[in-house]
C-alpha cells in the first residue's frame, strides 16, 4: 500500500519549501483549518493547514494537536500502509502548525457508503487497525476519503496517541473478525522499531503506549468490540 517513493518525496519537498498562501477557512471544522496553496518552482499543491493558534483548548489533550496530525503520517508511513497524506510541521502564515497534502476526493463518499462495497473492505480494515494502534478518539465517517485515484485515505488525526484508552470510532462493523496477517506482520515489525521522528512530536509515555498497543494487537489480532460507554464520536460523519 506504500505510495511511489519519488512522487511522495517531491510532494514532501514542496510542502516543506514552498510558499504558502491561504485560500480560505475550511467549513465545519471545530478548530481553525485552512485550505492553502503551496507553490515551488512553478508547481502548486493544495494543502490543509492547521495552525496551533487555531486550536480550541481541550481538557484531555494538551495544546499542539497539529503534532499528532504529523505523528499519524509518520506512523502510517513507517508501517508502509500509505493511508495518511503527506503531513509536515510548517511555520505558516498563522504560525506553526501541520501542513497536509489536500486529497482530491469524492466528498459524497464516506465510511458508511464505502462499507457497502466489498472491494473497499481491505483498505477500511487497514484504517480500522491504524485507529486501534493510534488510539483514535475521533474517527468520524467523513474522515475516510475516496480519492479520485481510487485510493482510500485517512485524515483528521489530531485526537490520537493518548496514553489512556480513548477509542471513539464509527468503524465497529469488523468486530470479532481477524486482523489481516499482512497488517499484523507490519505491526510486529513496527513494535520493535518505533520511528525516531516521533520523539519530536509525542511525549515519551505516549510513544511507550503506542509500542504497547502495537504488541497487544500482534498478540491478539482480532478487531475488538466496543468497550466504552461512548464508543462513537459526534457527529458520526
Amino acid at each position: 500500500m506504500r505510495p511511489d517513493e519519488r512522487p511522495q518525496a517531491d510532494r514532501l519537498t514542496r510542502l516543506r519549501d514552498g510558499e504558502v498562501e491561504v485560500e480560505g477557512r475550511m467549513p465545519w471544522s471545530s478548530n481553525g483549518t485552512y485550505l492553502v496553496q503551496v507553490c515551488k518552482d512553478g508547481e502548486a499543491t493544495r494543502a490543509v493547514y492547521k495552525p496551533e493558534r487555531g486550536e480550541r483548548p481541550l481538557w484531555d489533550f494538551p495544546p499542539g494537536l497539529y503534532r499528532r496530525e504529523v505523528a499519524a503520517y509518520v506512523v502510517a508511513d513507517a508501517l508502509g500502509w500509505g493511508l495518511v497524506p503527506e503531513t509536515i510541521v510548517r511555520d505558516g502564515p498563522l504560525g506553526t502548525g501541520s501542513l497536509q497534502r489536500f486529497v482530491d476526493a469524492d466528498f459524497a463518499q464516506h465510511y458508511f457508503t464505502l462499507l457497502e462495497f466489498p472491494h473497499h473492505h481491505d483498505a477500511l480494515k487497514a484504517i480500522c487497525t491504524f485507529d486501534l494502534l493510534a488510539n483514535n478518539a475521533d474517527r468520524k465517517g467523513g474522515h475516510c476519503l475516496l480519492g479520485t485515484d481510487g485510493q482510500l485515505w485517512s485524515v483528521d488525526h489530531g485526537l490520537c496517541f493518548h496514553v489512556d484508552p480513548k477509542l471513539r470510532t464509527v468503524m465497529w462493523d469488523f468486530e470479532g473478525m481477524p486482523i489481516p496477517d499482512p497488517l499484523v506482520a507490519d505491526l510486529a515489525r513496527f513494535a520493535v522499531a518505533i520511528p525516531d521522528e516521533l520523539h519530536a512530536l509525542l511525549d515519551d509515555d505516549e510513544i511507550d503506549a503506542l509500542a504497547v498497543r502495537a504488541s497487544a494487537i500482534v498478540r491478539r489480532p482480532v478487531f475488538p468490540p466496543a468497550r466504552s460507554a461512548r464508543p462513537y464520536p459526534w457527529p458520526l460523519v
